[in-house]
This record gives structure tokens, sequence and C-alpha cells, in this order.
């Protein structure tokens, strides 16, 4: 059990209230919390503080070297007005897979529930409740050893900030156009890809400005070595439906291990449907498409939960999926995923984590 210090704010923030546009990211709440790791103390003085600028010596080591890590989760009030989560401890596990990988001591699978648990309660006044809203929560690590030389830091900060948030996306479950790159390589088997780590999301800058540009709203990468096969979305994993079986990349160490990736497939396999996990070129897409058995195409992830595909490009090859609309097989996902995390509909696998 952490023994967490709580100081509340003296300057209350105003709430966004019922109905206001709330955007994505934007606003954040009166509280953070906050945990210091020293080499040879470990992770301590857990805390809850308000909500504050941080301070850090310019060679702060995040700064430089780019050791830091995020994770990405969100809180919901029920109907009868409880606060959940929604499988807190494939987060937890994700953080110290990408904590690995980035020489970032593991924290504790339950000292990180249970910082998030706590920051969530205190406040949870924030936690909206229009339709399609949620309270995003962002846990993140950051290298704090003021010192130039590239070697694994010897302190770090743990912050969880909170930020009740509307659609990730404005057209909400409207269909959105994808751009296949072609150009731009975003991650190899043995680098960064499945790490949840600032770099991976810098370096797909430049192919996300071409792709807006050019009136598609995410990109969607290929592989780093033969650039043919599909891995995923800028901000999220990708499924297609295929001649009636869901096929989604196989996890390679380029792919995130996303947790809507991870409920999408025991849900469409509880539903008796084939899933396959494996590899999936542009050029048979390409063919499905041309055969008329790419049925649908939908991104998953936290911020988004499902969002369906209308369009994808690949150089000169425009595929319009489903009409341009919603699939099917995509809105019952969303129904599904969305009524289990707000308490709607009865939740069988255990995923929704009552906040007491």
């Amino acid at each position: 059990m952490l023994n967490i210090k709580i100081e509340k704010t003296t300057a209350p923030k105003r709430i966004p209230q019922k109905g206001e546009p709330l955007g994505f990211g934007k606003i954040f709440t009166d509280h953070m919390f906050m945990m210091n790791y020293t080499e040879g103390q470990g992770w301590h003085d857990a805390r809850i503080v308000p909500y504050q600028n941080l301070s850090l010596d310019p060679s702060a080591m995040v700064f430089h070297y780019g050791q830091e890590m995020f994770e990405g989760m969100k809180a919901y009030k029920t109907d009868d007005g409880k606060t959940c989560l929604f499988r807190p401890d494939m987060n937890a596990k994700r953080t110290n897979g990408t904590n690995k990988r980035l020489c970032i001591p593991e924290v504790p699978e339950e000292d990180f529930v249970e910082a998030v648990k706590a920051i969530v309660k205190v406040d949870e006044a924030w936690i909206p409740t229009d339709p399609g809203t949620s309270l995003y929560i962002r846990p993140f690590i950051i290298a704090t050893d003021a010192f130039l030389g590239v070697a694994p830091s010897k302190t770090y900060l743990f912050i969880i900030i909170l930020s009740p948030s509307g659609a990730y996306y404005a057209s909400g479950l409207a269909p959105v156009g994808i751009w296949i790159e072609d150009e731009f390589v975003r991650a190899v088997r043995g680098g960064m890809g499945f790490t949840k780590t600032g770099g991976n999301y810098a370096c797909s800058l430049a192919a996300q400005v071409k792709a807006h540009d050019a009136g598609y709203s995410q990109v969607l990468w290929l592989d780093g070595v033969e650039r043919k096969y599909i891995e995923e979305v800028g901000a999220m994993n990708i499924f297609f439906k295929i001649d009636g079986k869901v096929v989604t990349p196989m996890l390679n160490g380029s792919i995130l291990p996303g947790v809507t990736r991870d409920s999408v497939i025991n849900l469409c396999k509880s539903w008796g449907m084939e899933v396959e996990e494996r590899k999936i070129s542009v050029d048979e897409l390409l063919e499905a498409q041309k055969a008329g058995k790419l049925e649908e195409i939908w991104g998953t992830g936290t911020a988004a939960v499902i969002s369906p595909v209308g369009k994808l490009r690949y150089k000169d090859d425009v595929m319009l999926i489903n009409g341009g609309e919603i699939g099917e097989l995509s809105q019952k996902i969303y129904d599904t995923v969305t009524g289990i995390q707000l308490g709607k509909i009865a939740d069988p696998f255990g995923w929704r984590v009552v906040i007491d």
C-alpha cells in the first residue's frame, strides 16, 4: 500500500458544466499525483498536490535523451453514480513493459493502480457525463538527473494528470480517412515501437502533417523493413473485416499492445467470430477491396475507443470502405466497449473496475 499524502488546492478551478464543449486534452483538473524515484531508495514520497508547473534543471536528462514514458486511460461515471476504470491492470503491465525497454525503474502494478484510483477519487467531481465524454488519465514518468551524459538516470518523477475530455475526433464516430505512409518509417522490430514513449510520436509528425495536408485524419504505418506489411495507425491499432473474418496485425515488437485492441479481440472471439492476428500486406488489402471482400476497417485506442475508417489511400489508390459509412461490426464493438465502460451492459470479462 502506498502512503499517499494529500494536499488539497486552496484555489479550485471552475469545473466545466454539462453540455459545455471540452475538446480533448485541453482542460486539466485541480490536482495531480506525484512520486519520486531515487536510486538506492526506490519509489518514494507518493503525494497528491494542487496541479502546478514543474521545476526542472535545464540539464535534466529527459530534455536531452528522451528517457520518458506515458500511458493513457479513462475514468467514467455510471448511471448510478459509480466511478469506474477500464482494465487498469493492463495499463500497469504495459507501463512496466515500456519501463524495461527504456531502463526506467518499474512501478509495482498494485502501486500504479492505487495511484490512479487515488487521484481520480480526489477529482471525481470533474468526470463529465455527457455522451462520448470521460475523464482522460495521463500517467507519465520522466528522467530528472541533472547530467549531460547518455546513461540511465538515477532519479525519476512519476506524475498523473487528469483531463475531462470529449471525443478524440471532433467528428465522433463518423468514418475517417487514413493515409498509408510510403515514405517515412515509424518503427522496426528491436526498436521501441511497442512502447508508449514520446519519441514514437515525435517521429510520426512529418507524415501526419503530410496526411493532414492531403485531407486525411491519420497515418497508417507500414513495417520498416519490407515496407509492405500493415502495422498500426499513429494513435491506434488497426482492424480489418475481410470476407467475414476479423484480421489485425500481430504483435511483433514494433506495434503497441493496445488495451482496446486486446478487448476487441476478446469480444469478437466471444461472439464466435474468427479472428486472425497475422501479417497483412497492403497488396492483400488492395486485392480484397477489388474483390469486394474488404468489408470494414476500424482503429482502436483508449482515446477514440473505436474509429471507423471510411477511406484508405495508398499511393494512387483510394479505397472507399463500406460506402464511407460505419460498419455494423464497428458499431457493435463501440456500443459494447462503451456499454461495459459506462456500466450500461453486463461485464462478463471483469474489465470494469469500480473506485470505492
